[in-house]
């Protein structure tokens, strides 16, 4: 199966059903197939053949929605770079996977074409002339669907390997736990080229709901108005977006449509999900995990959410995960380990890169398979549910102990005023490396270090306790809307 079958079986099914909401648009099924399919056209007609990347660079849009099937339908690799990428990051990327073309619009033209390439530059709000029937160009489940790029080591990006299996298998997987049909109305507000934002697209078009997309989560209050007004069921969040919504009135936004809300990227903070689910019980809270390079891995249960609702749940349908130690063994209940990834989910390497490649997919316990080796340290507990840690280059080492930024941060969050916290290791010469926290407040909050400094003394074990703590209007984010810890530690002169 091929994901640009998710739209044209929609389209086929529910030709005048509204797939796509934008704004003051609204866009049938049948309407977003012609123009992906004359798209599509125009891409041959360029010289993009089956195999070829296509870069996307664009704002999250109708034209961005219209290029992802059109690119596929093509027969097309796509590479969708976040509209904010700069010119060299964008030039890298363009250059990186030999780009045959690239969609953008009149805003971004420029900068592409000063990239240099030689790629095709097409305009994708164009309403290309042409038969609107779908090209027909065959390919099989195990073609290139998709190069993600993620931030790689010494600064260049790495392009996630994702199959037409991967992602369907993926979207599967993440309907069937969601309970997602066709009444379902799905609000996105994350970058389409961003995995957990691109899986909300094909959510929606694989059941045959609808999508309604924003630009971003810049205005909340608008974004909860459209909630209330399009009688939206699922949204997917991020924590610095659970951040954001607590500091209104849910209730009397009348969201009594929504039906659930996810979050992946990182951990949502427990605070925050006490937090939600006070102000929406009639909400179910899926709290996930995923990686680009796996799309998902695990979710929680909706009536596991207070029980346990520090844990991301278990494995996803058709994904078997396990820890491993240091040392390659596995982990039993109880301890900390690193998750491997076995499903149809696990991408097929970085472009180009097969260094980092052999480091990320190692042989699996069976003879004719490689697993993913994803990176991050879990404890799992005695019913097989897990519980996110820390990246392994993230763990701070500090008079000799292990210490998780997240098992702090979620003590930070416990404290009254703070809307976000980032806990990171920076160098010392006594400690090898000290614990700062960074915090944001609620606008009157008057907390001081020293409240902190008890708080986290009264809560945690004294090698875990801040050392330094600061102060921030706001703490810089990724493209993806994560905290960037990373960037963070670099300006403190920690680890990059």
């Amino acid at each position: 199966m091929q994901v640009e079958s998710f739209l044209e079986n929609s389209a086929a099914a529910y030709p005048d059903k509204i797939a796509l909401i934008f704004g003051p648009q609204r866009l049938t099924y049948r309407e977003i197939d012609a123009r992906a399919n004359r798209l599509a056209r125009a891409l041959m007609s360029a010289g993009v053949d089956r195999g070829d990347r296509v870069v996307i660079y664009l704002d999250n849009s109708v034209e961005a929605v219209i290029s992802i099937f059109a690119v596929l339908k093509a027969g097309g690799v796509l590479a969708f770079v976040n509209s904010t990428t700069k010119a060299d990051k964008l030039e890298y990327i363009v250059t990186n996977c030999g780009a045959r073309a690239v969609l953008t619009d009149d805003l971004r033209a420029p900068i592409v074409k000063a990239c240099g390439s030689g790629a095709a530059v097409l305009d994708a709000a164009l309403e290309y002339p042409g038969p609107d029937t779908a090209p027909g160009r065959a390919g099989i489940d195990m073609d290139l669907a998709a190069l993600i790029y993620t931030s790689g080591t010494m600064g260049k990006p790495k392009g996630v390997m994702l199959t037409h299996l991967n992602l369907v298998s993926a979207t599967r997987s993440i309907v069937s736990y969601l309970e997602n049909t066709r009444d379902d109305v799905i609000l996105n507000v994350l970058p389409l080229s961003f995995t957990y934002g691109l899986s909300q697209v094909l959510t929606a078009f694989h059941v045959s709901a609808t999508l309604v997309l924003e630009r971003s989560f810049a205005y909340p209050h608008a974004i909860l108005s459209t909630i209330a007004r399009e009688r939206v069921t699922g949204i997917a969040i991020v924590p610095t977006i659970s951040a954001i919504l607590l500091q209104f009135n849910l209730p009397a936004y009348r969201l009594s449509s929504l039906r659930y809300i996810t979050n992946a990227a990182a951990a949502m903070p427990v605070e925050h999900i006490r937090a939600l689910r006070k102000a929406l019980p009639h909400v179910k809270i899926y709290p996930m995990h995923g990686q680009t390079e796996c799309i998902r891995t695990t979710y929680l249960p909706p009536d596991q959410i207070d029980i346990r609702p520090s844990s991301v749940g278990r494995g996803m349908p058709n994904v078997e995960l396990y820890l491993i130690d240091e040392f390659g063994n596995r982990v039993q209940p109880g301890g900390i380990g690193e998750m491997v990834v076995r499903g149809s989910n696990v991408m097929k390497g970085y472009w180009g890169m097969p260094e980092e490649t052999a480091r990320a997919l190692r042989p699996g316990p069976n003879p004719w398979e490689q697993v993913l080796y994803t990176g991050d340290l879990f404890r799992m507990d005695d019913e097989g549910y897990l519980y996110f840690v820390s990246r392994s280059d993230e763990i701070i080492k500090t008079r000799g102990e292990k210490v998780s930024p997240k098992e702090v941060e979620e003590v930070l969050y416990r404290l009254d005023g703070v809307v976000e916290a980032a806990v990171f290791g920076v160098p010392d010469p006594i400690l090898g490396e000290a614990v700062k926290a960074v915090l944001t407040l609620r606008p009157g909050c008057t907390l001081t270090s020293r409240d902190v400094l008890q708080h986290c003394a009264a809560a945690l074990e004294d090698f875990m306790v801040p050392k330094l703590v600061e102060f921030r209007e706001s703490i810089p984010k990724t493209p993806s809307g994560k905290i960037a810890r990373r960037e963070l530690a670099s300006a403190a002169g920690g680890r990059r």
